[in-house]
């Protein structure tokens, strides 16, 4: 059986990175057999469905809406998974990846086991910002339910001291917070000293551009 485990998800948004920091977190402290795939799926939405459909077991890392507490952890599985990425968007990319899966379906190839692992979200308009300390307490407690739920295929995981290199650097976590700026030099919710910045025009749309008819004042308000 193929086994992908992929985490999908913006970094730069706060909780929204949750499910691309498990990934991070299985790359460098666990070892899987050649069949298991530990993928960063980011925000590629339909660039991801030919790896959904040569996954025989899915198993999707994200932050969802659940309307619970924030970092509350909860599973997901099969035939309503497609319901909850869609509801609410938060992002594009949970609208791209629910495509991902009806795209897959309407090809004839899908998951036969398909299981959603999201955690409630505190803080996503934090532009720049990281996880929430009770978001990211549940990176561990998500792996070992994915862990629990591959041994049913007979799937284990070797953990490793290794703290191998990741797949891609732009994933440590670690270098992330040591190289944003912060909070003072860097305002993370919308800085209206780009507007006031010397140099800076903003302009109305030129008619060509329009899609619908917009009034527009020179600080950037429809």
């Amino acid at each position: 059986m193929n086994i992908l485990l992929l985490g999908i998800g913006n970094v730069l948004w706060a909780d929204e990175g949750f499910g691309v920091r498990v990934i991070e977190r299985l790359q460098r402290g666990y070892r899987f057999s050649d069949h298991v795939t530990v993928m960063d799926g980011g925000t590629q939405g339909v660039y991801l469905v030919e790896h959904v459909q040569a996954a025989d077991v899915l198993i999707v890392f994200d932050a969802v809406d659940y309307g619970l507490p924030p970092g509350t952890l909860k599973r997901i599985e099969n035939e309503d998974v497609p319901n909850f990425l869609g509801a609410k968007k938060m992002s594009l990319h949970q609208t791209g990846f629910q495509e991902v899966l009806a795209m897959a379906q309407m090809l004839g190839r899908y998951p036969k086991h398909l299981l959603l692992i999201g955690v409630q979200p505190e803080e996503l308009d934090d532009y720049g910002g990281s996880l929430r300390p009770q978001v990211n307490a549940q990176i561990q407690p998500a792996i070992d339910m994915a862990l629990g739920f591959l041994q049913a295929f007979g799937i284990t995981a070797e953990p490793s001291d290794s703290d191998a290199d990741l797949a891609d650097p732009v994933l440590n976590m670690q270098r992330y917070e040591q190289e944003r700026p912060t909070a003072a030099e860097a305002c993370r919710i919308g800085d209206d000293r780009v507007l006031q910045a010397e140099g800076f025009v903003l302009r109305p749309p030129r008619p060509s551009e329009r899609t619908v008819p917009v009034d527009v004042d020179y600080r950037g308000q429809y």
